[in-house]
């Protein structure tokens, strides 16, 4: 039997929601006879005393969770998530590059660089995406700096602070929707689907309205209610990025079906597994128990 080690930080304990998903985790490893080591990032030498590591933390290459799964990569420890798709998710541009690479569906999308914020290239911009505009800061992380504009003055002001943290933002057709589609892809195969349900009150999954934090809610459903498209757009969104755990945000209507985002190492404490109660199980098999490496 095999030693899972768990990276977790103060953040990952912060609610109840997230501390109950780390014991099922825990419980499901030891079920199957497995050890398991929570690791805090003080604690990172002790991923090399494991044999497979799950990160529970925030992942980002300026997080020490991306040293935790290079660490764990270079010992030749299986990790989830690893660096490579750490990377590729965390930079918008990069993930929409893949996906555009392999021809997976995303909504009409532009890259604008600092150069080109001009009130010419922006009034062609709300000519051949539409009005609403979605702007997107590449770095962005639970929908913070992503915001929609209506004109081109609300562009400019949006775009001119998002040019503050990065050379380039992502300027995409804005697809309305109540709720999006969230589909968990572990090494290429289905593994969860589930239903964020949109807030009244805004167009994104968290948002802060009138000085209040809004969530979305989540409704976890059964593979045999998701459209077929969701899933096949879902595992060929995933398998662009690599052979990970992702979490692919979709945006589905009449028959049709686009990739919103792929998130590396997605949330798991929100009610996703409510009609998957073997997801753990299933992360857990895939770390210690494979046959193919």
């Amino acid at each position: 039997m095999g030693k899972l080690g768990v990276f977790v930080d103060r953040q990952t304990l912060s609610n109840s929601e997230q501390l109950t998903s780390l014991i099922s985790c825990r419980d499901s490893a030891e079920a199957r006879g497995h050890t398991v080591y929570f690791i805090f990032p003080v604690e990172i030498k002790k991923i090399l005393t494991v044999d497979a590591l799950f990160i529970r933390s925030r992942t980002d290459p300026m997080n020490i969770s991306f040293v935790a799964a290079k660490m764990a990569e270079l010992h030749g420890i299986p990790v989830i998530d690893d660096p490579r798709s750490i990377q590729i998710c965390s930079d918008k541009v990069n993930m929409y590059l893949h996906l555009m690479q392999h021809h997976v569906a995303i909504p009409r999308t532009v890259f604008l660089s600092r150069k080109e914020l001009a009130p010419a290239r922006i009034a062609q911009l709300f000519t051949e995406l539409g009005t609403p505009l979605i702007l997107k800061e590449p770095s962005t992380s639970f929908s913070l700096r992503v915001e929609k504009a209506n004109t081109p003055r609300e562009f400019v002001r949006t775009a001119a602070r998002f040019m503050k943290l990065s050379d380039w933002i992502v300027v995409q057709q804005y697809v309305e929707s109540t709720y999006d589609w969230r589909v968990g892809v572990l090494d290429g195969k289905f593994l969860y689907a589930c239903k964020y349900i949109i807030p009244s009150e805004t167009f994104k999954i968290q948002a802060t309205v009138n000085g209040h934090v809004v969530y979305c809610a989540v409704k976890s459903v059964s593979q045999e209610e998701v459209p077929p498209v969701v899933v096949n757009l879902a595992l060929a969104a995933a398998n662009a990025i690599g052979r990970g755990f992702y979490g692919v945000d979709i945006k589905e209507s009449a028959g049709e079906a686009c990739v919103i985002e792929v998130n590396d190492n997605p949330s798991l404490e929100g009610g996703e597994d409510a009609c998957y109660p073997h997801i753990f199980q299933e992360i857990i098999s895939h770390l210690l128990e494979r046959t193919d490496v």
